[in-house]
């Protein structure tokens, strides 16, 4: 059975459907999740990453959806606000947060994940001003660089040329390289 169809029973409440999608879509998502483990250096396990997405994704209400790549583009966008959820807690904690007072070594040591985690929010923070100036190209941007789709397939998600895409990613990540400081999205996708 197709994606699409999996989805659509989902969505009616049928959790037998509900299960064989999480089955059909488990290896897609866990490479979606490696993918963002890497490309946002977070510190969390790709397998915690897809059952925690899979959780807010599997209720029927969350489940309108066209069809499986619109699935990916929304299993993205969970996933990255998880991990940027999960670097907030850190720079929390590493703020005070109520903790006890944590040794030398270990404050040294956790300089490096706090800059990570730093480096994170302010990508977030630069979305964030994507969307309210285009969502559109904020949308590309979580479709392409997040959820690891090729522009063949945002084109047939959004009915728009490839060529329009391309000429819009560009502008995407001009605009993220502006808010970043010259730091443009990891591996220099194009």
């Amino acid at each position: 059975m197709d994606v699409t169809e999996l989805i659509a029973q989902a969505r009616a409440g049928d959790a037998a459907a509900s299960g064989r999608l999480f089955n059909e879509v488990y290896g897609d998502l866990r490479a979606l999740a490696a993918r963002q483990v890497v490309r946002m250096r977070a510190d969390m396990r790709a397998t915690s990453l897809v059952h925690e997405a899979w959780f807010r994704l599997a209720k029927p209400e969350s489940l309108a959806l066209k069809d499986r790549e619109h699935f990916f583009a929304v299993a993205a966008r969970a996933m990255r606000q998880l991990v940027i959820d999960h670097a907030r807690q850190r720079v929390a904690g590493k703020r005070g947060g109520g903790a006890i007072a944590a040794e030398l070594d270990s404050q040294i040591a956790d300089a490096g994940d706090n800059g990570r985690d730093q480096e994170l929010l302010a990508l977030d923070q630069a979305l964030r001003q994507l969307e309210a100036l285009d969502p559109h190209l904020a949308a590309l941007v979580e479709m392409r660089f997040f959820g690891g789709l090729e522009l063949a397939e945002i084109s047939t998600l959004t009915a728009r040329s490839e060529r329009s895409l391309k000429r819009d990613w560009r502008k995407a990540r001009a605009f993220l390289h502006q808010q970043l400081g010259g730091d443009a999205l990891p591996d220099g996708e194009d």
